[in-house]
């Protein structure tokens, strides 16, 4: 098991790097996990990111790719829900990687 220190905070992580307590999320927490991947969050990132939120809130499980791109499709429109879009921002994983950063659990397709 290992670790991450947000702020004072100091969050357990499985061994893929996903958070245990799902409570332990904040935007600081998605902060400190993305230098973890080398990725600075921009506007784009947060807004992929809130969608798998909801996504989650909703159907309490992490999407695999083909239902996140259409998720995304429909709640921010085709430009943003597609391949090409979440590979660019989520380095060729955005099922896997776009959970991780949005405090969710792996999705259970994914290695």
């Amino acid at each position: 098991m290992s670790t991450l220190k947000v702020g004072d905070r100091t969050i357990a992580l499985d061994k893929d790097g996903f958070l245990l307590d799902l409570q332990d999320w904040s935007p600081e927490a998605a902060q400190a996990l993305a230098a973890q991947e080398q990725i600075s969050l921009t506007d784009e990132h947060w807004e992929i990111l809130n969608v798998l939120r909801e996504f989650y809130a909703q159907y309490q499980l992490s999407p695999a790719t083909r239902p996140l791109i259409k998720y995304t499709a429909l709640k921010l429109g085709a430009d943003k829900g597609n391949s090409p879009h979440l590979n660019r921002l989520f380095n060729g994983t955005p099922a896997k990687l776009a959970a991780k950063l949005a405090g969710l659990p792996k999705p259970t397709n994914c290695i």
